[in-house]
């Protein structure tokens, strides 16, 4: 499919060798992936069939380990765990006289952590499944949960859909006041909408336990706790219940490639030693993002990982994954200083951090053989080769990828362009420029481009002229009507000839104003920008619904015609006087006029096929 990889087909070749090794040692040493995947049914805490609780941890670098809670009076020294081979510790405690578990549902605990330096050390479960704070702490508790009545699904998982239609979601923000909204909220007033809108697939970000709101789920403390700021646990898969009983898939933010520093709430530390999870010394830091790095060449982590994803499959029944910062695992530079030029002399070498590549390897083949209709996506923005190719072909095996040049495209065309200077064929380019069966999802704006320090694509657009000039009951200004019918035109052109897929950030499919802030000190912990005003699309009065209205005909026409489950598009004007762009794909001809001034009539295009839908967007 690609000879331009000929000179590389060595380095290829060793990759799945390396994965292949990897999948051959399972097997040998823990009979293979699937009981090596369910080690969140040993680690961690669980309950026996006799109600006796077992306690495991991996701590290699520990003296001793204790276990502490409300359970014994917070006593540090009466419930010592038993070492282990390979840094393993034991804990076994019968249950009460009555039978019941000694530790009780909804209680806390902590493991004291000895270290060989002398240090006593308080740490949480890096297996723990539920954590919370105190309204006045800034440090989380292990909460064991057990529920006596746990949550039972009800409705099976929807098909793969064939076209991946994404809405991107923050549970925290999906509400129109100034606080953060619950997992409920979202149920009850946010799956209908997105039903409605014609998503067929929800992006689940910041679910994973993370000790800092702002950090957007990016600094996760907790890696098998869904974040209890949102509420509990079976509120979560009562949401993904609700999900699948409207026919809508639900994919999990997974933050793998890296972790908060926290050492009191997070992995870091957990031993007492710089390593335990992580790469010892400067490799395991990552020097914009201030946090640690895994070491993925570790067993004992790749353990922890692997089990995490199929953790949220088996227990939450989310439907797949897109993976974040797959760049910064790919490349022992993390790409910080790297333009990737397209060379591929830069996807193959020494810069590679291969251990990462072959755990990428091995968590798509794992997900992708257990679990048939799994989807994974990357965030990716290198241009890696077979990225999106199966394993058994070299590749890493994810079904898509983020087509990331596409938002930067629209946001520099707005910043630096007049409407007259806007070039058709750049446009098309950047559209069209992904790799011949690697799958991408294409998207005008995601949460990156609305976060403080930019703004939405309709605030670029219009600006203040949103505050005063969005009645319907008015007549529309030059600026609210060129921003209304670009903002459109934007998103349809991206939406039929960007991807195989499309990605829409909550909000941004009705214009939503302004940009995204989380509280923190800088802003006086406000929560006026950590919110979706979704009343603005509950009423005929303000244009808003009239985009909303825009963006829910065209996913149902998707649906109707499949272009972005169709091959690439056939494209035959990219006209840069007229500036008019015509293409077909899946029987469907598409004219873009982009004019500022000029409109057309008795147009002339060229047509493949005669039996054609025509979808016209104009200015």
């Amino acid at each position: 499919m690609d000879p331009y990889l000929k000179p590389f087909e060595n380095d290829v070749q060793r990759r799945y060798g390396l994965f292949k090794k990897q999948l051959t040692l399972l097997e040998e040493a823990e009979g293979g992936f699937d009981q090596f995947t369910r080690s969140y049914k040993s680690y961690g805490v669980q309950r026996m069939p006799d109600n006796s609780l077992v306690f495991k941890e991996w701590a290699p670098a520990a003296e001793a380990l204790f276990l502490t809670g409300d359970f014994n009076g917070w006593d540090n020294f009466s419930h010592p765990y038993t070492k282990k081979e390979f840094g393993k510790w034991e804990l076994h405690i019968p249950p009460k006289e009555d039978k019941t578990p000694a530790v009780t549902h909804n209680s806390k605990l902590k493991v004291v952590v000895h270290t060989r330096a002398g240090e006593r050390l308080y740490r949480i479960s890096p297996w723990a499944k539920y954590v919370t704070r105190h309204e006045k702490s800034v440090i989380y508790d292990w909460v064991h949960w057990d529920p006596p009545q746990p949550y039972i699904h009800k409705h099976p998982r929807p098909q793969k859909p064939r076209s991946l239609r994404i809405y991107e979601s923050h549970v925290g923000i999906a509400s129109p006041e100034g606080k953060v909204a619950s997992y409920s909220n979202f149920t009850h007033n946010v799956l209908p909408r997105i039903k409605d809108l014609g998503y067929n697939c929800i992006q689940l970000m910041a679910i994973m336990e993370h000790a800092y709101y702002a950090s957007f789920g990016y600094q996760v403390t907790s890696f098998f706790a869904a974040s209890s700021r949102f509420g509990t646990p079976e509120e979560l898969k009562e949401l993904i219940d609700v999900a699948h009983s409207l026919g809508i898939i639900v994919l999990l933010d997974a933050v793998h490639s890296h972790a908060s520093k926290n050492t009191e709430d997070g992995l870091n530390q957990f031993d007492g030693s710089d390593s335990c999870f992580f790469h010892s010394g400067p490799r395991g830091e990552h020097s914009l993002w201030d946090s640690k790095l895994f070491n993925y060449s570790s067993w004992e982590v790749l353990r922890f990982l692997l089990s995490n994803l199929r953790w949220w499959l088996e227990e939450y029944r989310f439907d797949g994954f897109r993976f974040d910062g797959v760049t910064s695992m790919l490349y022992h530079h993390h790409g910080i200083g790297s333009g990737f030029s397209g060379d591929y002399a830069e996807y193959f070498g020494l810069q590679v951090d291969e251990d990462a590549l072959v755990y990428l390897m091995l968590a798509n083949h794992i997900l992708h053989t257990l679990y048939e209709d799994c989807i994974t996506i990357a965030e990716e923005v290198s241009g890696m080769p077979n990225l999106c190719c199966p394993v058994q072909e070299g590749g890493l095996g994810f079904d898509y990828r983020l087509a990331m040049a596409i938002p930067d495209k629209w946001i520099q065309i707005l910043k630096e362009f007049k409407d007259e200077d806007w070039d058709m064929g750049n446009i098309v380019h950047t559209m069209t420029n992904r790799r011949y069966g690697e799958k991408c999802i294409a998207y005008a704006e995601s949460h990156d481009q609305a976060l403080v320090g930019d703004k939405t694509l309709a605030f670029w657009l219009m600006d203040k002229e949103m505050y005063t000039s969005m009645s319907a009951l008015i007549p529309m200004n030059s600026v609210i009507d060129r921003g209304i019918q670009l903002h459109k035109m934007i998103r349809l052109l991206t939406h039929s000839l960007g991807g195989e897929g499309y990605l829409n950030f909550m909000g941004n499919e009705f214009g939503h104003p302004e940009w995204l802030d989380f509280p923190r000190v800088g802003n006086n912990e406000s929560y006026h920008y950590a919110r979706r005003q979704f009343n603005l699309v509950d009423t005929d009065r303000l244009r808003y619904w009239q985009l909303y209205a825009f963006d829910r005909d065209m996913n149902r026409t998707e649906d109707k015609y499949g272009w972005l489950a169709a091959p690439p598009a056939n494209i035959s004007v990219k006209h840069q006087g007229d500036k008019v762009i015509v293409f077909e794909r899946a029987n469907v001809i598409f004219i873009f006029n982009f004019h500022p001034t000029n409109s057309y009539s008795s147009y002339r295009v060229a047509l493949q096929c005669m039996c054609l839908r025509i979808c016209v967007s104009v200015r």
